[in-house]
This record gives structure tokens, sequence and C-alpha cells, in this order.
């Protein structure tokens, strides 16, 4: 005998569900084409960056240093700077600090202020991988795109990378 196949009930909706302001076909594409892009493209960099026996967060911290006066920066900024929490950034620069690649220092008149300084090992590395990190950027992303594309993406991420980081203050 044959089971009657039943219509599952209607999940009843919340108020802020059928006022939620739904992507269309083409944002959506748009939205998860973004987000994969960015998952691929930190994935493969990250996996180039393994052949120098570096992540991907001690890359952007060795290049936040060496573009900060006396390559240093308080642990509390450098933590906002590469948007890590104060506490991840600590066992990241922990694990740095193993590796030859920066020092923690005091804050002077502040005692419990640290400062992250990039060593002579880490400004080296810097150097050493910097070219090769570059040639992935090019080869993986910025090659990809002609002049006008790449203008054109900076016209449109700009604003909301300027909206985010206002939002950032907020808090």
């Amino acid at each position: 005998m044959d089971t009657p196949v039943t219509e599952a009930p209607a999940v009843p909706h919340s108020p802020a569900e059928e006022d939620a302001p739904w992507l269309d076909a083409r944002e959506q594409r748009f939205w998860r084409a973004h987000l994969e892009v960015g998952k691929l493209l930190e994935h493969q960099l990250s996996r180039e960056l393994q052949a120098h026996n570096l992540a991907i967060n001690d890359y952007e911290i060795l290049v936040v240093l060496s573009e900060s006066p006396e390559h240093r920066m308080r642990m509390t900024d450098l933590a906002t700077s590469t948007m890590q929490s104060k506490s991840r950034l600590s066992h990241q620069i922990t694990r740095m600090e193993t590796a030859g690649l920066v020092l923690r220092q005091e804050c002077p008149g502040d005692r419990r202020g640290l400062y992250a300084h990039l060593t002579e090992r880490g400004w080296e590395t810097l150097r050493k991988v910097a070219p090769d990190h570059v040639r992935s950027v090019r080869e993986h992303f910025v090659d990809r795109l002609t002049d006008e594309q790449l203008d054109a993406m900076y016209a449109a991420l700009a604003p909301i990378a300027e909206h985010l980081r206002a939002l950032r203050g907020r808090s």
C-alpha cells in the first residue's frame, strides 16, 4: 500500500524574515563570487607563503611593522591594524618571537603597554619573501584584470572599506 505524500507544514515566518531585503539572483551571484574569490585567493597566497615557513598573518604583521616608525607598533594598535583580537595576536607574536622575527618591548612610561618590534631577521625575511609574494598577488589577482577593471573595482570597494572602517571605530 502506498503511503500518501503529505505536504510539510508551513514554517511560520517572523516579521523580520518577511521584511528582509533578500538578494536577487544577480546580487547573490556577485556576493558569492566575492566570498569565493576572497577565500580562494587567501588560500592560494597562504599556500605559497608556506614555502617560506610563514602564515599569511605572519606576513601581514611583518609588512605592517616594516611600514611603522622605527619598525615597531604598540600591540593594541597592531591588533587593530591586522583585525585580530589581542589574545590571538599575542599568540601569533609569541610564535613569531620564537622564530626570531619580532621582539616584544616594554613601552616607556606605560608599564602595561608593549611594542611588537621587527627584528633584523624579520626585516631580512620580509625582504626575501616580498618579491615572491608580489609575484603571486600579480599572478592570481592583479594581472587577471584590465586597468579599467582595476580602477572600477577600486572605485566600488573603497567606499565599502571606508564605511566598514568607520563602523570599527565606533565599537
